[in-house]
């Protein structure tokens, strides 16, 4: 019997939004865009939470139809959208507010 794999995914997407947050919180929209490093960590994590909600919305239809609350389709166009960006050299490929703060 083969286990599922939706707690692993959940908790991947969990921990990169996690890091993705610790980058910049209290940082200001100058700050972070003037580090390069810290805006690819950021779209690094970015792109791991869309891939896992990717995979959820494949590989368990079930659990993304009883979980509509989670927008794991827009974590899929996020992931979609930046990959299009970075293909275009574009360094910041979505809005950014101008205190970045984290609700982690």
């Amino acid at each position: 019997m083969t286990r599922t794999r939706v707690p692993d995914y959940l908790n991947h997407m969990l921990d990169a939004a996690r890091q993705a947050c610790s980058y910049v919180d209290g940082l200001t929209t100058e700050s972070f865009l003037g580090d390069k490093k810290t805006q690819q960590a950021v779209v690094l994590n970015l792109i791991l939470i869309g891939e896992e909600a990717t995979k959820l919305l494949k590989d368990h239809e079930a659990f993304a139809m009883v979980h509509p609350n989670l927008p794991l389709r827009s974590m899929k166009g996020m992931r979609n959208r930046i990959a299009q960006a970075i293909s275009r050299s574009i360094s910041t490929p979505f809005g950014i507010p101008s205190k970045l703060r984290c609700p982690c």
